[in-house]
């Protein structure tokens, strides 16, 4: 299975298909609103504004799994991201990253690129990065910040 044949639940409902990414590079990132790691949006919020116009595209899921740190539900996940980063990219509905009831894009994503300690999500933040074809080609551990990806998303935008 391909990354392009699944889609993602949107926050207000519904589902977006990743087959309307085709050809955009991919930031794909599990969030939360009350961890040590949460500033990062402000960084994720500055790579999607200087390279979105290039054809990059980030998307933040929401996960509650690690630390309860996204207790929230999708409306005050949303108002948190909008009033204190500014959020402007997809913030897609809250899901689970590991286990039985992981979303399938996650599960995906950890089949193509295993951690460092196996394949399993470690934290909030942990970070994938998804060529124009759809073929995952890293994963970045929470305490990575986005600009250290700048030159990789940079090389992938060609």
């Amino acid at each position: 299975m391909a990354l392009y044949d699944l889609s993602a639940k949107l926050s207000g409902g519904g589902a977006q298909s990743l087959a309307d990414y085709r050809g955009k590079v991919l930031l794909i990132v599990n969030t939360a609103s009350k961890c040590g790691f949460t500033p990062q949006y402000e960084g994720l919020e500055a790579l999607y504004r200087d390279y979105k116009d290039r054809g990059f595209e980030i998307l933040a899921f929401p996960c509650n799994q690690f630390g309860a740190q996204e207790p929230g539900d999708a409306e005050e996940i949303r108002n948190f991201c909008s009033l204190t980063y500014d959020v402007s990219f997809p913030l897609m509905a809250k899901i689970d990253v590991n286990g039985d009831d992981a979303d399938p894009i996650f599960k995906h994503l950890k089949k193509e690129k295993s951690g460092l300690l196996g394949s399993a999500i470690k934290w909030n933040f942990t970070k994938f990065l998804v060529d124009r074809d759809g073929k995952v080609v890293s994963r970045h551990a929470p305490t990575t910040k986005p600009e250290q990806l700048r030159k990789e998303i940079e090389e992938l935008l060609g």
